[in-house]
């Protein structure tokens, strides 16, 4: 062999050696309604691997696990708990110990208020740690989206992927921010009362207001964008599809935006569509869902925020908008960019976003 083809050859090898060694391994603590989804946007990754899934008991999410071929722990240490997997047909690896041991990260996707215990065991094993927005932003002391604070969590021990709403929040008020470089906001929550699987909450033939003011997704975008000043209300409605919101945001004088402008600046950001509801019969939340549903989304999910063209104004310096948000699904590819983040092996948040959202889809036959 040639010296430069030895060299040429030897580069090759150790280019696989490093692709190998910035493999990420993935452990799921909760594989239910947000756990099933992360598990399966990180197993689209080329540069991760899930190396296990939790669960509390034998049930059907094990089966899901199994077809997909994560292996399955059990969410507690005691060996009589992960004892109980066998008779019921499921091979156990192991209790949330033996997971943290082989893990490089864990995305906790177990109930919320839950966390402190579970934050004590990632911290002894000595794994980074992703917490969901039902947990509170003092858990990690960190928060993340990745519009807004991406590069703020890289390499950091651990964060909390804010919630549904708050990230939907941010999609859109992140790039009016940095544009006009102060932005006042007030909005209104017109929240869902459950996810659609869940058959224990309420309410059924009522409008309940959360009375506290603020509610609290205002304040949690703060956690990742702190300069932006917004003030939150809310309502729960009886549907279980979406999350609704009335924005009004008050933009500096001399912000030199057109409602034509907004919008073009939402379109070129990601995971942000734009429909208009008059031209598409998209004009609401049951619509859109069926729109997810009909371009082939697994589990119907839109991981993007809905905002009708039709539904923006700009007035003079006070824009208002409307946008739909699904709760079970816009938090997942974000907890893919925080995995990166985390593990410092992606600095720039937009090729991130790009390399898990073409993953995503690939994975999907999109």
């Amino acid at each position: 062999m040639s010296s430069d083809g030895e060299e040429a050859f030897i580069d090759g090898l150790r280019e696989q050696s490093m692709e190998k060694v910035m493999t990420i391994k993935v452990a799921i603590n909760g594989y239910g309604t947000i756990g099933k989804r992360v598990a399966d946007a990180v197993d689209a990754q080329d540069d991760m691997e899930i190396i296990g899934v939790t669960k509390t008991r034998p049930s059907f999410g094990c089966d899901l696990a199994v077809r997909k071929g994560y292996p399955l722990y059990c969410t507690y240490n005691d060996a009589e708990k992960i004892a109980a997997f066998e008779p019921a047909g499921y091979t156990c690896h192991g209790g949330l110990n033996d997971l943290l041991a082989i893990a490089d990260v864990v995305v906790d996707c177990s109930p919320g208020k839950v966390g402190a215990a579970n934050k004590e065991a990632y911290v002894k094993a000595g794994v980074k740690y992703i917490f969901q927005g039902g947990e509170k932003h003092a858990m990690a002391g960190m928060s993340y989206t990745s519009s807004a604070n991406h590069t703020e969590n890289m390499n950091a021990a651990g964060t909390r992927v804010v919630s549904c709403n708050t990230t939907g929040l941010s999609r859109t008020l992140v790039p009016l921010y940095e544009h006009c470089g102060s932005l006042k906001v007030e909005c209104t929550m017109i929240r869902r009362a459950a996810d659609p699987g869940d058959s224990k909450k309420g309410p059924i033939n009522a409008i309940k207001p959360v009375l506290k003011v603020p509610s609290h997704h205002g304040p949690d975008v703060m956690t990742v964008k702190p300069e932006i000043d917004i003030n939150s209300m809310a309502v729960a409605v009886p549907t279980t599809l979406m999350h609704c919101h009335s924005i009004v945001a008050f933009l500096p004088q001399g912000h030199g935006l057109t409602t034509e402008s907004v919008l073009e600046m939402w379109r070129s950001n990601p995971r942000i569509i734009i429909m208009n509801g008059g031209e598409t019969n998209i004009t609401t939340t049951a619509e859109v869902m069926e729109y997810a549903r009909d371009i082939g989304r697994k589990w119907g999910d839109l991981h993007e925020i809905f905002v009708w063209e039709d539904g923006v104004k700009l007035d003079g310096d006070t824009l208002y908008y409307f946008q739909a948000i699904h709760q079970e699904s816009d938090v997942i590819p974000e907890n893919v960019d925080a995995i990166r983040a985390l593990m410092g092996t992606e600095a720039d948040w937009k090729t991130s976003v790009a390399k898990t959202d073409a993953a995503i889809s690939a994975y999907n036959g999109l």
